[in-house]
Protein backbone atom coordinates (compact mmCIF):
# COMPACT_ATOMS: atom_id res chain seq x y z
CA UNK A 1 0.00 0.00 0.00
CA UNK A 2 1.02 3.26 -0.83
CA UNK A 3 0.11 7.27 0.49
CA UNK A 4 0.28 10.85 -1.08
CA UNK A 5 2.47 13.24 0.07
CA UNK A 6 1.76 16.71 -0.94
CA UNK A 7 5.17 18.58 -0.86
CA UNK A 8 4.45 22.77 -0.09
CA UNK A 9 6.43 25.37 -0.24
CA UNK A 10 7.57 29.26 -0.54
CA UNK A 11 8.88 30.06 -3.80
CA UNK A 12 11.40 33.04 -4.92
CA UNK A 13 8.69 35.42 -6.65
CA UNK A 14 9.27 38.80 -6.08
CA UNK A 15 8.18 41.18 -4.95
CA UNK A 16 5.07 38.39 -3.05
CA UNK A 17 6.45 34.79 -2.86
CA UNK A 18 3.89 32.55 -4.32
CA UNK A 19 3.08 28.88 -3.14
CA UNK A 20 4.44 25.38 -5.08
CA UNK A 21 3.21 21.67 -4.41
CA UNK A 22 4.00 18.14 -5.90
CA UNK A 23 2.79 15.14 -5.26
CA UNK A 24 5.35 12.25 -3.39
CA UNK A 25 3.70 8.10 -3.91
CA UNK A 26 5.47 6.86 -0.49
CA UNK A 27 5.43 3.39 0.96
CA UNK A 28 3.12 2.87 4.38
CA UNK A 29 5.64 3.51 6.96
CA UNK A 30 7.82 5.39 5.16
CA UNK A 31 8.39 8.98 6.39
CA UNK A 32 8.31 12.35 3.81
CA UNK A 33 12.07 12.96 3.35
CA UNK A 34 14.28 15.76 1.46
CA UNK A 35 12.94 15.95 -2.41
CA UNK A 36 14.42 18.15 -4.89
CA UNK A 37 12.94 20.73 -7.35
CA UNK A 38 13.78 22.61 -10.26
CA UNK A 39 14.53 25.78 -8.67
CA UNK A 40 14.86 27.57 -12.20
CA UNK A 41 11.28 27.46 -12.53
CA UNK A 42 10.58 28.78 -9.39
CA UNK A 43 12.83 32.00 -9.48
CA UNK A 44 14.96 30.16 -6.76
CA UNK A 45 17.87 29.30 -8.74
CA UNK A 46 19.83 29.87 -12.29
CA UNK A 47 19.22 27.45 -15.19
CA UNK A 48 22.87 26.44 -14.75
CA UNK A 49 22.63 24.81 -11.32
CA UNK A 50 18.97 24.54 -10.90
CA UNK A 51 18.51 22.03 -7.79
CA UNK A 52 16.97 23.03 -4.92
CA UNK A 53 16.30 21.00 -1.56
CA UNK A 54 12.99 20.09 -0.31
CA UNK A 55 13.28 19.83 3.34
CA UNK A 56 9.82 19.10 5.72
CA UNK A 57 9.17 21.44 8.29
CA UNK A 58 5.37 20.73 9.15
CA UNK A 59 2.98 18.04 7.68
CA UNK A 60 -0.47 17.33 8.72
CA UNK A 61 -3.55 15.57 7.40
CA UNK A 62 -4.48 16.00 3.83
CA UNK A 63 -8.28 17.21 4.44
CA UNK A 64 -8.62 17.09 0.29
CA UNK A 65 -7.50 13.65 -0.58
CA UNK A 66 -8.34 12.48 2.66
CA UNK A 67 -7.28 8.48 3.79
CA UNK A 68 -3.48 8.45 5.31
CA UNK A 69 -2.77 11.04 2.83
CA UNK A 70 -0.41 14.24 4.02
CA UNK A 71 0.15 17.89 3.53
CA UNK A 72 4.14 18.46 3.91
CA UNK A 73 5.36 22.40 4.66
CA UNK A 74 9.05 22.61 3.32
CA UNK A 75 11.85 24.69 4.02
CA UNK A 76 13.99 25.49 0.65
CA UNK A 77 17.61 24.84 1.29
CA UNK A 78 20.69 24.88 -0.97
CA UNK A 79 21.95 21.81 -2.11
CA UNK A 80 24.73 22.28 0.57
CA UNK A 81 21.99 22.29 3.12
CA UNK A 82 22.33 26.13 4.04
CA UNK A 83 19.27 28.05 4.03
CA UNK A 84 17.92 29.27 0.50
CA UNK A 85 17.58 33.26 0.47
CA UNK A 86 14.49 32.83 -0.13
CA UNK A 87 13.88 30.46 2.95
CA UNK A 88 12.42 33.19 5.55
CA UNK A 89 11.42 30.35 8.08
CA UNK A 90 15.29 29.87 9.36
CA UNK A 91 15.70 33.14 10.74
CA UNK A 92 12.41 32.91 12.00
CA UNK A 93 13.02 29.99 13.93
CA UNK A 94 16.06 31.14 15.00
CA UNK A 95 14.70 34.04 16.88
CA UNK A 96 11.61 32.10 18.32
CA UNK A 97 14.53 29.78 20.00
CA UNK A 98 16.63 33.18 21.26
CA UNK A 99 13.46 34.28 23.17
CA UNK A 100 11.54 31.16 23.81
CA UNK A 101 11.85 32.28 27.42
CA UNK A 102 9.19 34.75 26.49
CA UNK A 103 6.53 32.30 25.52
CA UNK A 104 5.53 34.59 22.86
CA UNK A 105 1.86 34.39 20.94
CA UNK A 106 0.89 35.39 17.82
CA UNK A 107 -2.96 35.37 16.42
CA UNK A 108 -3.38 36.17 12.57
CA UNK A 109 -6.02 37.63 11.23
CA UNK A 110 -6.04 36.93 7.01
CA UNK A 111 -7.84 39.20 5.07
CA UNK A 112 -8.17 37.89 1.49
CA UNK A 113 -10.34 38.50 -1.40
CA UNK A 114 -12.24 36.32 -4.12
CA UNK A 115 -12.40 36.85 -7.95
CA UNK A 116 -14.58 35.10 -10.67
CA UNK A 117 -12.78 36.50 -13.50
CA UNK A 118 -11.68 40.01 -13.23
CA UNK A 119 -13.56 41.08 -10.82
CA UNK A 120 -14.01 40.71 -7.20
CA UNK A 121 -17.49 38.27 -6.10
CA UNK A 122 -20.68 40.83 -5.95
CA UNK A 123 -19.05 43.63 -8.64
CA UNK A 124 -21.57 43.74 -11.07
CA UNK A 125 -20.27 42.03 -14.36
CA UNK A 126 -21.08 44.14 -16.71
CA UNK A 127 -18.98 47.07 -15.21
CA UNK A 128 -19.57 49.72 -11.82
CA UNK A 129 -19.81 48.69 -8.18
CA UNK A 130 -22.15 47.24 -5.82
CA UNK A 131 -23.17 49.71 -3.12
CA UNK A 132 -21.28 51.11 -0.83
CA UNK A 133 -19.37 49.19 1.99
CA UNK A 134 -21.73 48.74 5.12
CA UNK A 135 -23.92 46.03 4.91
CA UNK A 136 -20.95 43.26 4.11
CA UNK A 137 -19.02 43.00 7.46
CA UNK A 138 -20.45 40.07 9.39
CA UNK A 139 -23.18 39.90 6.93
CA UNK A 140 -25.66 37.43 6.04
CA UNK A 141 -28.09 37.29 2.27
CA UNK A 142 -27.45 37.05 -0.75
CA UNK A 143 -27.41 40.68 -1.61
CA UNK A 144 -24.54 41.21 0.78
CA UNK A 145 -22.34 37.99 1.01
CA UNK A 146 -20.24 36.16 -1.83
CA UNK A 147 -18.38 32.72 -1.77
CA UNK A 148 -19.46 31.73 1.51
CA UNK A 149 -19.64 27.98 -0.43
CA UNK A 150 -15.52 27.97 -0.43
CA UNK A 151 -15.15 30.25 2.28
CA UNK A 152 -16.99 27.22 5.08
CA UNK A 153 -15.53 24.50 2.44
CA UNK A 154 -11.93 26.36 3.56
CA UNK A 155 -12.84 25.96 7.42
CA UNK A 156 -13.51 22.59 7.10
CA UNK A 157 -10.89 21.73 5.71
CA UNK A 158 -8.64 23.04 8.20
CA UNK A 159 -10.34 21.72 10.93
CA UNK A 160 -9.73 18.35 9.47
CA UNK A 161 -5.99 18.95 8.94
CA UNK A 162 -5.60 20.18 12.90
CA UNK A 163 -4.72 23.16 12.08
CA UNK A 164 -5.48 26.29 14.32
CA UNK A 165 -8.20 28.12 13.04
CA UNK A 166 -9.78 30.36 15.14
CA UNK A 167 -13.03 31.60 13.37
CA UNK A 168 -13.75 33.42 10.09
CA UNK A 169 -16.18 36.18 8.96
CA UNK A 170 -17.31 38.36 6.48
CA UNK A 171 -15.28 41.19 5.91
CA UNK A 172 -15.93 45.17 5.23
CA UNK A 173 -15.58 45.28 1.06
CA UNK A 174 -17.72 42.66 -0.95
CA UNK A 175 -16.27 39.40 -1.70
CA UNK A 176 -13.74 39.69 0.90
CA UNK A 177 -13.12 37.52 3.73
CA UNK A 178 -10.98 36.80 6.59
CA UNK A 179 -10.32 33.71 8.98
CA UNK A 180 -8.11 33.33 11.66
CA UNK A 181 -5.14 31.11 13.00
CA UNK A 182 -3.68 30.90 16.69
CA UNK A 183 -2.62 31.19 19.36
CA UNK A 184 0.66 29.86 18.76
CA UNK A 185 4.08 30.73 18.91
CA UNK A 186 5.72 32.50 16.24
CA UNK A 187 6.88 29.66 14.13
CA UNK A 188 3.92 27.18 14.71
CA UNK A 189 1.42 29.95 13.76
CA UNK A 190 3.42 30.97 10.16
CA UNK A 191 3.49 27.13 9.46
CA UNK A 192 -0.40 26.97 10.31
CA UNK A 193 -0.98 29.71 8.07
CA UNK A 194 0.72 29.29 4.95
CA UNK A 195 -0.95 25.46 5.17
CA UNK A 196 -4.04 27.29 5.37
CA UNK A 197 -3.48 29.33 2.31
CA UNK A 198 -2.71 26.70 0.15
CA UNK A 199 -6.02 24.93 0.91
CA UNK A 200 -7.66 28.34 0.03
CA UNK A 201 -6.26 28.55 -2.92
CA UNK A 202 -6.59 24.91 -4.04
CA UNK A 203 -10.36 24.66 -2.85
CA UNK A 204 -10.43 27.88 -5.05
CA UNK A 205 -9.71 25.52 -7.90
CA UNK A 206 -12.76 23.06 -7.30
CA UNK A 207 -15.36 26.23 -6.92
CA UNK A 208 -13.67 28.15 -10.36
CA UNK A 209 -12.90 31.05 -7.95
CA UNK A 210 -9.40 32.61 -7.64
CA UNK A 211 -8.28 34.46 -4.29
CA UNK A 212 -6.05 37.10 -3.93
CA UNK A 213 -3.88 38.36 -1.29
CA UNK A 214 -3.43 41.53 -2.68
CA UNK A 215 -3.24 44.53 0.11
CA UNK A 216 -5.32 46.66 -2.39
CA UNK A 217 -7.18 44.62 -4.65
CA UNK A 218 -9.92 47.40 -5.95
CA UNK A 219 -8.71 51.19 -5.45
CA UNK A 220 -10.92 54.14 -4.44
CA UNK A 221 -13.34 53.97 -1.68
CA UNK A 222 -13.20 50.35 -0.60
CA UNK A 223 -11.37 48.58 1.92
CA UNK A 224 -7.95 47.09 1.49
CA UNK A 225 -6.74 43.50 2.63
CA UNK A 226 -4.43 43.25 5.68
CA UNK A 227 -3.57 40.38 7.99
CA UNK A 228 -3.75 41.94 11.33
CA UNK A 229 -1.32 40.44 13.64
CA UNK A 230 -1.96 40.10 17.60
CA UNK A 231 0.80 39.32 19.98
CA UNK A 232 1.61 38.82 23.95
CA UNK A 233 4.43 37.26 25.56
CA UNK A 234 3.97 35.60 28.81
CA UNK A 235 4.83 39.08 30.41
CA UNK A 236 1.83 40.69 28.54
CA UNK A 237 -0.15 38.29 29.26
CA UNK A 238 0.61 38.92 33.13
CA UNK A 239 0.71 42.98 33.24
CA UNK A 240 -0.21 46.42 31.92
CA UNK A 241 3.28 47.48 32.12
CA UNK A 242 4.94 45.34 29.62
CA UNK A 243 2.00 46.18 26.88
CA UNK A 244 2.99 49.67 26.83
CA UNK A 245 6.83 49.19 26.57
CA UNK A 246 6.20 46.71 23.95
CA UNK A 247 4.38 49.29 21.99
CA UNK A 248 6.71 51.91 22.23
CA UNK A 249 9.35 49.31 21.66
CA UNK A 250 7.72 48.58 17.91
CA UNK A 251 7.23 52.78 17.34
CA UNK A 252 11.54 53.11 17.96
CA UNK A 253 11.72 50.28 14.92
CA UNK A 254 8.38 51.36 12.87
CA UNK A 255 10.52 52.44 9.83
CA UNK A 256 12.44 48.41 9.78
CA UNK A 257 8.92 46.72 10.20
CA UNK A 258 6.92 48.60 7.80
CA UNK A 259 8.63 48.19 4.78
CA UNK A 260 8.73 44.52 5.69
CA UNK A 261 4.70 44.34 6.42
CA UNK A 262 4.12 43.13 2.45
CA UNK A 263 4.22 44.96 -1.46
CA UNK A 264 2.10 47.91 -1.74
CA UNK A 265 1.42 48.88 1.93
CA UNK A 266 1.22 52.37 1.13
CA UNK A 267 -1.75 51.74 -1.22
CA UNK A 268 -3.75 50.45 2.13
CA UNK A 269 -2.07 52.54 4.92
CA UNK A 270 -3.53 55.91 3.76
CA UNK A 271 -5.34 56.76 7.04
CA UNK A 272 -8.40 56.17 5.75
CA UNK A 273 -10.20 52.51 5.95
CA UNK A 274 -9.81 52.03 9.42
CA UNK A 275 -5.78 52.15 8.62
CA UNK A 276 -3.00 54.75 10.20
CA UNK A 277 -0.52 56.52 7.35
CA UNK A 278 2.66 53.92 6.52
CA UNK A 279 4.99 56.68 7.17
CA UNK A 280 3.60 57.61 10.64
CA UNK A 281 3.33 55.07 13.94
CA UNK A 282 0.47 55.49 16.51
CA UNK A 283 -0.55 53.33 19.42
CA UNK A 284 -3.81 53.64 20.98
CA UNK A 285 -6.56 51.93 23.32
CA UNK A 286 -9.42 51.12 21.03
CA UNK A 287 -7.93 53.02 17.98
CA UNK A 288 -8.11 50.83 14.64
CA UNK A 289 -7.32 54.17 13.32
CA UNK A 290 -3.81 53.39 14.44
CA UNK A 291 -0.89 51.45 13.57
CA UNK A 292 -0.84 49.54 16.65
CA UNK A 293 -4.09 48.96 18.81
CA UNK A 294 -4.41 47.89 22.76
CA UNK A 295 -8.15 46.85 22.86
CA UNK A 296 -10.13 48.16 25.26
CA UNK A 297 -10.36 45.20 27.59
CA UNK A 298 -6.78 44.76 27.57
CA UNK A 299 -6.36 48.34 28.94
CA UNK A 300 -9.89 47.84 31.40
CA UNK A 301 -7.63 44.09 32.81
CA UNK A 302 -4.35 45.33 32.78
CA UNK A 303 -2.90 42.29 31.07
CA UNK A 304 -3.23 40.73 27.53
CA UNK A 305 -2.01 41.49 23.95
CA UNK A 306 -1.35 44.27 21.06
CA UNK A 307 -2.72 44.01 17.39
CA UNK A 308 -0.25 45.63 14.99
CA UNK A 309 -2.89 46.48 12.79
CA UNK A 310 0.07 47.02 9.68
CA UNK A 311 0.99 43.89 8.37
CA UNK A 312 -0.66 43.85 4.77
CA UNK A 313 -3.03 40.20 3.56
CA UNK A 314 0.55 39.44 1.57
CA UNK A 315 3.04 39.42 3.84
CA UNK A 316 5.18 36.89 5.01
CA UNK A 317 4.36 35.46 8.56
CA UNK A 318 7.71 34.24 9.22
CA UNK A 319 9.01 37.89 8.30
CA UNK A 320 6.24 39.44 10.45
CA UNK A 321 6.47 37.00 13.39
CA UNK A 322 10.39 37.48 13.39
CA UNK A 323 10.66 41.00 13.47
CA UNK A 324 8.45 41.85 16.09
CA UNK A 325 9.37 38.95 18.42
CA UNK A 326 12.91 40.36 17.90
CA UNK A 327 12.04 43.72 18.55
CA UNK A 328 9.97 43.26 21.55
CA UNK A 329 11.63 40.69 23.49
CA UNK A 330 15.17 42.33 22.89
CA UNK A 331 13.81 45.64 24.39
CA UNK A 332 12.74 43.90 27.24
CA UNK A 333 15.59 41.10 27.92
Amino acid sequence: MVYKAEYIWIDGTEPTPLLRSKTKILKDGADPGIWGFDGSSTNQAEGHDSDRVLKPAFQCPDPIRGGDDILVLCEVLNVDMTPHESNTRAKCVEVAEKFKSFDSWFGLEQEYTLFKGTRPLGFPDSGGYPGPQGPYYCGVGADDIYGRPLVEDHLEACIEAGLEISGINGEVMPGQWEFQVGPLGPVEVSDHLWVARWLLHRLGEDHGISVTLDAKPVRGDWNGAGCHTNFSTKQMRESYEPIIAACEAIGKNWEEHVHQYGFGIENRLTGLHETAPWNEFSYGVSNRGASVRIPWQVEQEKKGYIEDRRPNANMDPYTVCRLITNTVCSAAS
